[in-house]
């Protein structure tokens, strides 16, 4: 109960002031994030000023102090509400806004992971264009040591009957595999970025190497209807890994930036997460896809189908991570 409305006002009114203080602030910059310390701080204060309030019942007459405690208490209500709703989990909308924001936030280290990845290309290819020898090195994978003719005769001939009950267990290995790839890849800017550009060289080295073999043999249509099914997501999901490593590299190497490492290591790591665990997702896709889908050939599947899936999921793509979420960006 207040005795003396004078001094209640005097010693409540510097708390008052400094919660509305850190409302004004909190309300100019919604995106800034409260250190643990200043959130017992304002939950404290907002605590102090609802009790307040509350002791106020006897004081009706008084309705200016009371409209404005009634005021700070029910915006800071709002805030801590907004920012405990912002802080829960929300499927939908990380997917529809959250991860291709982070996505085109950070897209000069995706367009770097491209690159790279292309330079790995162009040399896979020379290397098998220059020594039909090379291909025993550059492709350490047994299915594709012979030759493109015997592969695709193999192929048409039902190998996707081999997988008939299998084909679950086929899809998790495929989806363990990348997905290691792409944790690898991210993983590895802790190496400032040298185990990264390994990763995305080495794998642009294997595609390039693969797709001269079978275009240089006439055989580019079963190439693409064999790749691009999974290849449109697969390869994207790749190159995001790629793209995470290579964050967390610029943020150890702190090129034209004045904050220290925690702080920059602090400031990408939400986009990291987002970014590696949208490609986990893609490779999930991807191995479900490769497994009951891309192993079926002609004359079972025809090629023009095969390749006109993979050509829709990678405009799809393309445009989903180009223009989802740029209203609330």
């Amino acid at each position: 109960m207040i005795i003396d409305l004078a001094r209640f006002v005097q010693a409540g009114r510097p708390h008052w002031e400094s919660l509305e203080q850190m409302l004004t602030r909190l309300e100019n910059d919604p995106q800034q994030q409260m250190p643990v310390a200043e959130s017992i701080r304002f939950h404290s204060l907002y605590q102090r000023a609802a009790a307040d309030l509350a002791r106020m019942e006897p004081f009706a007459s008084d309705s200016d102090l009371r409209t404005y405690l009634e005021n700070l208490v029910s915006r800071a209500y709002g805030e801590m509400q907004e920012r405990t709703s912002r802080g829960r989990f929300r499927p939908w909308h990380w997917l529809a806004v959250t991860l291709p924001v982070a996505f085109r936030r950070r897209v000069t280290a995706f367009q770097l992971a491209v690159l790279l990845t292309l330079a790995g290309c162009a040399f896979g290819a020379l290397a098998v264009s220059m020594d039909k020898e090379a291909k025993a090195v550059v492709l350490p994978f047994s299915h594709l040591q012979g030759t493109p003719a015997e592969r695709v005769s193999q192929e048409e001939s039902g190998r996707s009957k081999d997988l008939e009950g299998k084909k679950g267990n086929f899809a998790a290995q495929l989806m363990q595999n990348n997905i290691r790839v792409s944790i690898t890849a991210m993983a590895l800017g802790m190496t400032y970025g040298i185990g990264t550009i390994i990763v995305l060289f080495y794998n642009g080295v294997v595609l390039g190497a693969v797709a001269y073999d079978y275009i240089s043999s006439g055989f580019s249509t079963f190439l693409f209807a064999w790749l691009l099914p999974h290849g449109a997501t697969e390869i994207p999901a790749i190159l995001l890994g790629g793209q995470a490593g290579l964050l967390i590299a610029h943020a150890l190497i702190g090129w034209g930036s004045r904050d220290n490492r925690r702080e920059r290591m602090r400031a990408v790591a939400p986009d990291i997460v987002t970014i590696i665990s949208g490609a986990a997702l893609l490779l999930v896709w991807a191995g479900i896809v490769e497994s009951f889908f891309s192993q079926y050939h002609a004359p079972v599947l025809p090629y023009s189908v095969k390749i006109g899936f993979g050509m829709l999921e990678l405009i799809l793509l393309t445009l989903y991570l180009a223009f989802a979420g740029r209203g609330q960006e």
